[in-house]
C-alpha cells in the first residue's frame, strides 16, 4: 500500500467482485471523482465495465494473488455476493500483513462474525441494510401520517384549545407544551397551557420567567369543557397518581407509558425515547416550522433535563432534536436558568441536609427539620448527590403537618420511586421514577402527637428515625444509630 496517500482526493479504492451491489458502488464513487480499480473473474462483465470506461481487470478474488493487485490501493471493498470468495479475499489481504482498511459483504450473522474474526474492518450484511433502510422509511411514513392527523383534530376544533401539563410542571412538560403551543398558533388556533400544583423549582420558575412562558393555573382557568380541544403533554406521571379529567382529551402526546392509558382521539407515546421535548422537535420539523429563539430554548433545555444533560437514557433521536434546535435557542438564557440565584430558604435547608446527613453504603439520608419551602428540599437532594461515593439521597423535612421527603437517585440498578412507592404507598402518597421520587405522609401516621412549640424537636426526631429506617430497610441497607453517628463527608 502506498504511503503517499493523503486526504480524500487521494484515496484509491480497490472493489473486488462486481455483481448489483459492487457496481452501484463503483458508479457512485467514480461520479465522485475517486480513483477506483475493479477486480472480477467474469470476462464478459470485465468487458462490460470497460465500455463504461471503469478500470477493471479479471481476477479470481478467491486466489491469494489477488493481493498483487492492492499494492496501491488504500480502501478494499470486497462486494461479490460468494461470502466463501470474500472470507478467502479477506484472509489473502491480512495473511500478507496488508494495513488497506477493509470493508467485506456477509449473507448473515454467522459469516459477519467470521469476517470479523479475518480481520475486517467494516463488515456489511446487504439484508440488513435493506431492513434498516425500510424501517426509517416506515418511521418517516408514521410520521408523515401522525402529523396529519394532529394537524386536522387542531383545525377542527378551532377556538381555542387547553393544553393539559403535570401536576408540580418540570422542564420537558412545559417545553413540550410551549411547542404544541407554537404548532397550534401556526394552525390559528389559540392554546392556554394549564397545570396544578406549583412551579416550585428555582430553575424551573427561572425557566418560565426568563424564557416568558405564559402558564395558568388550573384554578384561574376556564371549565376543560369551554375548550373546544384539550390536549395533554408528558402527563403519564399524573395519570399514574391517578389524575382525573373533568373532559375527555383529544391530543395526548407523552414519552413515557401510563399505567392508566389515556382514552384520546390522538396518542403518540413513544418509549423510544426519552423525553417529550423531543417528540414536539420532530414534529415542528414535519410541519416544516423554524422555532422561535424561546422555543427552541425551551425544548433544548427540556431535553437536557430529562436526559441530565445527555448522561442518562439518551437516545440517538434526542442528540438528533438536541443537534436540531441548538442554533436556534438562547445559550445565555439557558445559562441563566442552569445557574439561577438560591433563594436564602434553600440554602438554609442545604445547611440543614448537610450538617444532618447520614450515609450507610452510597446512600444518604437527612432532615432539613421545619421547613416554608417544600421544594427546597429537592434541590437539597440534587446537590448532595454530587458527594462523592454517593448513588442515592434522600431529604426530609415537615411542613403544615405533613411530612415531606425528596428522593434522588444516579444507581442504573435502582427505580427509586418505586422504592419509596413500595416502603410507604400504605401510608402517604409516593410519586416518581427511575432517578428521582417525592413523598407526603400526614404527621400524625407516624407520631400521634400534634406538633407546638413544646415537643417540636421531639416530633422531628420520632419522625426521621421512622422515616429513615424505612427507608433503608427498603433499599437493602442496615440503617445506622442516626446522624449523630452516621455523618459522612
Amino acid at each position: 500500500m502506498s504511503s503517499g496517500a493523503s486526504g480524500s482526493a487521494r484515496t484509491r479504492y480497490a472493489i473486488l467482485g462486481c455483481g448489483s451491489v459492487g457496481h452501484a458502488v463503483a458508479e457512485e464513487l467514480t461520479d465522485r471523482g475517486k480513483d477506483v480499480l475493479i477486480l472480477d473473474r467474469d470476462e464478459s462483465r470485465v468487458e462490460a465495465l470497460r465500455d463504461q470506461d471503469l478500470n477493471a481487470r479479471v481476477q479470481d478474488i478467491a486466489e491469494p494473488d489477488v493481493v498483487a493487485e492492492l499494492d496501491d490501493r488504500d480502501i478494499v471493498l470486497i462486494l461479490a455476493s460468494d461470502v466463501e470468495a470474500n472470507k478467502a479475499a479477506v484472509s489473502a489481504v491480512r495473511d500478507v500483513g496488508g494495513d488497506h482498511h477493509v470493508v467485506v459483504r456477509a449473507s448473515d450473522p454467522v459469516s459477519e462474525d467470521e469476517l470479523r474474526d479475518r480481520g475486517a474492518d467494516v463488515v456489511i450484511n446487504p439484508s440488513t441494510v435493506i431492513a434498516d433502510s425500510a424501517l426509517q422509511s416506515l418511521e418517516t411514513g408514521e410520521l408523515e401520517y401522525m402529523a396529519r392527523q394532529l394537524a386536522e383534530i387542531i383545525e377542527e376544533g378551532g377556538g381555542r384549545m387547553a393544553i393539559l401539563t403535570h401536576d408540580n410542571p418540570e422542564p420537558d412538560s412545559i417545553a413540550s407544551a410551549t411547542a404544541l403551543q407554537a404548532i397550534a398558533d401556526a394552525f390559528g388556533v389559540e392554546a392556554d397551557i394549564l397545570y396544578s400544583g406549583d412551579v416550585g423549582h428555582q430553575e424551573n420558575r427561572a425557566f418560565v420567567n426568563l424564557l416568558g412562558i405564559d402558564l395558568v393555573a388550573r384554578s384561574d382557568a376556564p371549565d376543560l369543557s369551554e375548550y373546544e380541544t384539550v390536549a395533554a403533554v408528558d402527563l403519564a406521571k399524573s395519570a399514574d397518581d391517578g389524575f382525573d379529567f373533568d373532559v375527555g382529551i383529544d391530543v395526548y402526546i407523552d414519552h413515557l407509558k401510563a399505567d392508566v392509558p389515556f382514552d384520546a382521539r390522538f396518542v403518540d407515546v413513544r418509549t423510544n425515547v426519552s423525553s417529550t421535548s423531543t417528540i414536539l422537535t420532530k414534529y415542528l420539523q414535519e410541519f416544516d416550522q423554524s422555532p422561535t429563539e424561546a422555543v427552541a430554548t425551551a425544548l433544548l433545555y427540556g431535553i437536557r433535563a430529562e436526559t441530565l444533560d445527555f448522561k442518562r437514557d439518551t437516545t440517538p433521536a434526542d442528540l438528533t432534536a438536541a443537534a436540531y434546535l441548538h442554533p436556534f435557542a438562547n445559550h445565555d438564557t439557558l445559562e441563566q436558568v442552569e445557574s439561577p440565584s438560591m433563594s436564602p430558604e434553600t440554602l438554609d435547608v442545604l445547611a440543614e441536609a448537610i450538617q444532618n446527613r447520614e450515609v450507610q453504603g452510597s446512600h444518604l439520608f437527612s432532615t432539613a427539620g421545619f421547613i416554608r419551602d417544600r421544594e427546597a428540599l429537592a434541590q437539597a437532594a440534587q446537590h448532595l448527590l454530587n458527594l462523592e461515593g454517593i448513588t442515592t439521597t434522600a431529604v426530609l423535612g415537615i411542613a403544615d403537618d405533613t411530612i415531606y421527603l425528596a428522593a434522588r437517585s444516579k444507581d442504573i440498578r435502582l427505580n427509586i420511586g418505586n422504592v419509596l412507592d413500595e416502603a410507604f404507598s400504605e401510608m402517604g402518597d409516593a410519586a416518581g421514577h427511575s432517578t428521582q421520587g417525592s413523598l407526603e405522609i400526614p404527621l400524625g401516621i407516624f407520631t400521634g402527637i400534634e406538633a407546638s412549640g413544646e415537643n417540636r424537636d421531639t416530633l422531628l426526631h420520632l419522625t426521621e428515625e421512622a422515616v429513615r429506617r424505612k427507608l433503608f430497610d427498603a433499599l437493602g441497607v442496615e440503617a445506622g444509630s442516626g446522624s449523630d453517628g452516621g455523618n459522612g463527608s
